[in-house]
């Protein structure tokens, strides 16, 4: 499964891809019915309606978009990678049973290789889901490497990936939990291995898992060191009402009183779920600028509840799109996120209108970017942002004939539609096959060493 991708400045040269259906996703949500997009090295260079001038015909790679739709990479702005081994293994489960019956006795055997392989095999998955940047809350330190094998997989499966280092250090299980100098010391060493002296496509931030699981002074010192590094935070909050009351009772504040209590509430604040918010904490996360990573499928599975999205747009709060990890979703599909979240708060609010195909693109394309810290580079087809495109394919029976083509790329299309993706201008997949591995052989691979996992972790699988 050796990697085909060197480190900077091994890039694919020109790209044309011509013909499509370009979705810029930009300022002004332009949508060219026919139209080109150039690459050259890492970067967009030319977006425009009709045909391409006859110079740009002479790129190293020309790609024929006929009826596909062109559009940005999306942002899945929240996932757990290790989770691709746990999929389907406690269905029906509430959100704290699950983890009890689900993640805790797995996680705790996990080893570096084994990271490694449930990583790769969830990035693959994101690919085919046309995501080009992944934020991985990454919780899993019961071996020093765990991190290290997931970076591994990012640097060679070739997406854009932010390593949220998660972290507890007191009130969850005691495999989880550690002092504040290993959390700060482990991040430190991952941010300087693989963004610092990295290719570029990695970066690391601090990852707070629970409001129950962190005290005041480890949040304050890490988001202190956050500022100072120019990167995030990342923090699960008010996913259930039962931990909405855990922290009613141990602090004597909702979850995001409490963050602005302490002082860490800001732009850098990448809030997972915010399910259980009153109006209140929806103006206090307006005023602090954060932004809210909405899991719609996840909240669904585990019956945690719908977050108020709609009112959170209308307060002028930033909202990107995650799918959770995949043992709470069961997948990282993100045409699949797409549809869901539109359709969700259409029935939850009864108002056909209240989000359009536009609104959620923007939320997996703008709003992701913004949460995976690169609004300015990242997230909309425009000259000078970096490479990462997608193309789907709408020649089908399930989406043609074509009227409007964000309403198919949202109503329409599925993970099986999607036919290529370029990331800081290298093709990672193009005419639906994975080119940077050998697939089938990863998931020959990813079977034995789950299948290995679970037998050291004493977990049976009941048919």
């Amino acid at each position: 499964m050796k990697n085909c991708f060197g480190l900077k400045g091994d890039f694919m040269g020109s790209i044309l891809i011509k013909n499509g259906s370009v979705v810029t996703v930009d300022d002004e949500q332009r949508v060219y019915g026919q139209g080109y997009l150039f690459i050259e090295d890492d970067l967009i260079t030319a977006v425009a309606p009709n045909d391409p001038p006859a110079q740009l015909e002479k790129a190293d790679t020309v790609i024929d978009a006929h009826l596909m739709a062109v559009m940005p990479g999306m942002v899945n702005a929240h996932t757990h990678l290790f989770q691709t081994f746990i999929r389907g293994l406690a269905d029906d489960k509430p959100l704290l049973d699950w983890l009890k019956t689900a993640i805790w006795p797995v996680a705790q055997a996990l080893t570096e290789e084994e990271a490694y392989v449930a990583a790769l095999v969830g990035m693959v998955e994101n690919i085919r889901g046309g995501a080009t940047a992944v934020i991985d809350h990454q919780y899993i330190h019961t071996e020093p490497g765990n991190d290290d094998g997931v970076c591994r997989a990012a640097e060679e499966a070739g997406l854009r990936f932010l390593l949220a280092r998660g972290w507890t250090d007191v009130g969850y299980h005691p495999a989880f939990m550690e002092s504040p100098e290993q959390i700060v010391r482990e991040t430190a060493r991952l941010r300087e291995k693989w963004e610092v002296q990295g290719n570029g496509r990695i970066r690391v931030e601090f990852g707070p898992l629970i409001p129950w699981g962190c005290t005041d002074d480890t949040m304050r010192h890490t988001c202190d060191i956050s500022q100072n590094w120019g990167a995030g935070t990342h923090i699960h909050v008010a996913e259930t009402k039962t931990e909405v009351d855990m922290n009613l009772e141990a602090r004597g504040s909702r979850h995001i009183e409490w963050l602005a209590d302490i002082g860490v509430l800001g732009p850098q604040m990448q809030l997972v779920h915010s399910v259980w918010l009153d109006d209140n904490e929806l103006a206090l996360i307006a005023k602090h600028e954060a932004i809210v990573v909405h899991c719609p499928v996840s909240n669904m599975y585990l019956a945690s509840g719908v977050a108020r999205v709609p009112e959170m747009l209308v307060r002028g709060i930033t909202v990107a799109l995650g799918t959770d990890g995949p043992g709470s979703n069961n997948s990282q599909d993100m045409m699949e996120l797409l549809k869901t979240t539109a359709l969700l708060h259409k029935v939850n609010s009864l108002d056909a209108m209240v989000l359009l195909p536009e609104d959620v693109l923007w939320m997996a394309c703008r709003s992701g970017a913004a949460a995976f810290g690169l609004p300015q580079q990242i997230g909309s087809l425009e000259p000078g942002k970096k490479a990462d495109v997608v193309l789907v394919d709408l020649d089908t029976p399930l989406a043609m004939p074509v009227h409007r083509v964000p309403s198919a790329l949202v109503y329409n299309a599925s993970v099986r539609d999607v036919d290529t993706v370029i990331v800081d201008g290298r093709i990672l997949m193009q005419n639906k096959q994975i080119l940077f591995l050998d697939e089938k052989a990863l998931l020959v691979r990813a079977r034995q060493t789950c299948a290995n996992l679970f037998e050291r972790a004493g977990v049976v699988v009941k048919s």
